[in-house]
């Protein structure tokens, strides 16, 4: 996070500041203390030196000395993450190079390559990136590049993004989004890859309360107030389990947790329930101490059958991480059962060891590997992919970072070779997926499989326990239907490779077309006439508007008529915001006042926007502007499902807005309904929306299954209060048991 200057203090202030800068220093040292050696703490001492003179004059949005922060990130990496004396000295210089006068060259110089490499990949690249591209994708490809060097780039990133989420409270309104968006898209789900669940969990907790408050300090306060009562439940589901446990010589720890906010309202949202229908709102875990590596596993299941004599289990549930570990290193097993008091709850039980990799994931998995990467199993395996797959890829920054994303919460299929080698893919992976991990020209070539002994297609989706044979024909080659069917980044870098050579070649044959027609038609070609006419033609690419008029699908005498609309076109797109900055500038040519937020309402005569179809706001909503290419300005909800997406890849087009006067004018805002049905139900709910409360209906649709309904009301109305008034009014009629805000108004 950035530092800026802040106003002059007292004496008495910067003594006191400058006492709770050694308490912090002194408490980082105490918890490195037990793995330090040698000359570990003076060079851990140097790093807070050269940071502290580095960082003197600075401070954060908060008002605090900008040094809090390189130390919070370093005491993360120790308590929360396990890292070392090489993590605590990157952590605390990971600012120095991009905000202070110190190089590379000065941190190589005092600290070592190692160092100096991990701080390479943890400062942001400056410099102007190509129109339509992303800075944020660009930052993270180039942190994700350092993988191949050292992994402690990324978790030292997540702790400087944990901390940058605990204090995002003193940063403005559409930086909170910008940050917390980016958070959500990629680094949640790169923390729950490298097996750091509590980081994970606390980020999409931290993104929900910036996203979508309300709902976040809703939940929160109904965790708070079930509290008590979940105590006493708890307490007694553990007492026979616990008395059981300590008779068969286990010494055990076992504790109640609920479920993070963010999962709980993820699952409300998925299963369109409220909060009081959400069951499992917490898991019990058991951990069992002092257990020998060798009979882990045995102690796992013992414990498990101590429970299931206690309580009847869903055989449904039951999830063994202990015989086969997730790819992050993950163990434990799960099993749901049923309590005497008829809720279901969730156990977890795992030893002392799982448990602190269950925490801490990648650096603990390293840890009781002495120190030693495993390549060839879990976490080992998973880099190595990553690794494969940053060599590999040549494409546009926002697609490899969508690529790497989908590869994040891909389960597995476990697959064997002819020869009986296995091979661990993402789940719903085809045969074109095994193809091509096998070798390149494998996949391009491949026509079909032997699975098993039979002939399968393509599109076969891999099952666990699968022999798979690949059948290949040298007359074969990649089409773009191909693409639907992989899922692994390997396979689609190499069919797209392959298809970009055939464009490449397609695109060199149209431009000799476009340009023998330019010079029928006296046109003088410059880049910026190749830019008009890929507009022109709506295409998102130079080689997709060449590749096109080469195989026919667009007319070259289509290219007079760009011609005589040039004029016009341009003299359209003049004037219209193109990013954050280019809209400050239109609002102060037009009204004379510096302002970077769109006032909905009143800058219509300026600024041309329209409200985004995906999410339908309304007044009173939480929202954002986002300047589309070709469209203007779109207003969505924060809570919209395309939100993370736009704000992650595309920072530098979100607008601050919010409503001011409204002409009362109606939005469309979409519910969803469900209950028991009854004689007269829809009666009621229709007279109730418009001779009670005189809302206007769009459209109501009801159907009707064994006694169950389920309805989607469109409706005109004013703001969100309104809105709000009539889900309660709703909420009170006899049958209906909940009423839920659609997200987009088509129902």
């Amino acid at each position: 996070m950035k530092a800026q200057a802040f106003e002059v203090m007292t004496d008495i202030d910067r003594e006191e500041e400058k006492k709770e800068i050694i308490r912090r220093y002194r408490k980082l040292l105490r918890h490195a203390k037990p793995f330090l050696k040698d000359d570990d703490a003076k060079i851990i001492k140097k790093a807070f030196n050269t940071s502290m003179e580095a960082h003197k004059e600075m401070r954060r949005k908060s008002g605090e000395p900008y040094i809090y922060h390189p130390l919070e990130v370093a005491q993360i990496c120790v308590n929360e993450i396990g890292l070392g004396t090489t993590s605590i000295v990157a952590a605390l210089l990971h600012d120095v190079v991009e905000d202070t006068d110190i190089e590379l060259s000065d941190i190589r110089r005092d600290f070592g390559d190692k160092v100096a490499r991990i701080i390479d990949g943890l400062t942001k690249i400056s410099g102007v990136f190509d129109q339509g591209s992303s800075a944020q994708a660009e930052n993270f490809r180039k942190m994700l590049l350092t993988l191949s060097d050292d992994v402690r780039v990324i978790l030292i990133k997540l702790a400087d993004r944990l901390h940058n989420m605990r204090t995002l409270e003193s940063m403005p309104r559409h930086k909170q989004l910008k940050i917390a968006s980016e958070t959500i898209y990629l680094y949640a789900p790169l923390a729950h890859r490298l097996g750091l669940y509590a980081i994970k969990s606390e980020l999409e907790d931290l993104h929900l309360k910036y996203s979508n408050e309300k709902t976040y300090r809703e939940i929160a306060r109904k965790i708070n107030e079930t509290k008590a009562s979940r105590a006493v439940f708890i307490k007694s589901f553990i007492k026979p389990i616990q008395r059981a446990i300590k008779a068969s010589g286990f010494d055990c720890e076992i504790k109640g947790r609920p479920k993070s906010i963010h999962s709980i309202w993820r699952k409300m949202v998925k299963q369109n329930i409220p909060f009081e229908k959400v069951y499992d709102l917490f898991a019990i875990r058991i951990i069992i101490n002092g257990v020998e590596l060798d009979r882990e596993k045995a102690a796992c299941w013992q414990v498990y059958s101590i429970v299931t004599d206690n309580y009847t289990p869903n055989p449904d549930r039951l999830r063994d991480w202990v015989s086969t570990p997730k790819h992050n290193g993950y163990e434990s097993l799960h099993t749901t059962v049923m309590s005497n008091s008829g809720k279901w709850v969730e156990v977890q039980i795992r030893t002392e060891r799982m448990d602190e990799i269950a925490e801490k994931g990648y650096a603990a998995h390293w840890k009781y590997k002495g120190g030693e990467g495993d390549e060839n199993t879990g976490l080992g395996l998973w880099i190595s992919k990553v690794r494969e797959m940053l060599e590999q890829n040549d494409t546009d920054a926002i697609e490899f970072v969508d690529e790497f994303k989908s590869n994040l919460f891909h389960k597995e299929v476990f697959v064997f070779t002819p020869k009986g080698d296995l091979k661990i893919l993402p789940f719903d992976s085809t045969i074109l997926d095994f193809a091509f991990d096998i070798h390149s020209q494998v996949g391009a070539t491949c026509i079909g499989a032997k699975v098993n002994q039979k002939l399968v297609p393509l599109h076969y989706k891999l099952k666990n326990g699968d022999q798979i044979e690949i059948i290949t024909s040298a007359k074969q080659k990649p089409n773009e239907d191909w693409l639907k069917l992989v899922v692994t980044s390997k396979a689609r870098s190499r069919i797209k490779d392959s298809l970009q050579e055939e464009k490449k070649k397609r695109a060199a044959e149209g431009k000799e077309i476009v340009l023998r027609k330019l010079k029928q038609m006296k046109v003088n070609v410059t880049s910026d006439t190749w830019h008009q006419l890929r507009d022109y033609f709506n295409e998102k690419s130079q080689l997709d508007f060449l590749s096109k008029i080469a195989a026919g699908k667009i007319n070259p005498s289509e290219i007079k008529k760009f011609e005589e609309k040039k004029e016009q076109l341009r003299k359209k797109r003049a004037g219209k915001a193109v990013d954050s900055s280019t809209f400050s500038k239109e609002i102060s040519k037009a009204k004379g006042e510096l302002r970077d937020e769109l006032l909905i309402g009143e800058d219509m005569d300026v600024i041309d926007y329209t409200y985004a179809k995906c999410c339908q706001p309304i007044p009173g909503d939480d929202v954002f502007g986002f300047v589309t290419v070709s469209e203007g300005i779109k207003i969505h909800r924060t809570s919209c499902p395309n939100a993370v997406e736009l704000m992650s890849n595309h920072g530098h087009r979100v607008i601050k807005a919010r409503w001011v006067s409204q002409k009362d004018e109606s939005f469309v805002a979409g519910l969803k309904i469900f209950g028991t049905d009854r004689k007269g139900l829809v009666n009621d709910i229709t007279r109730l929306i418009s001779e009670e409360l005189n809302v206007n209906m769009r459209s109501m649709s009801i159907s009707s299954e064994g006694g169950v309904f389920e309805g989607t009301i469109q409706l005109y109305i004013l703001d969100s209060e309104h809105l709000e008034q009539l889900i309660h009014a709703l909420e009170k009629v006899n049958g209906i048991l909940s009423v839920i805000r659609i997200e987009s108004g088509e129902g």
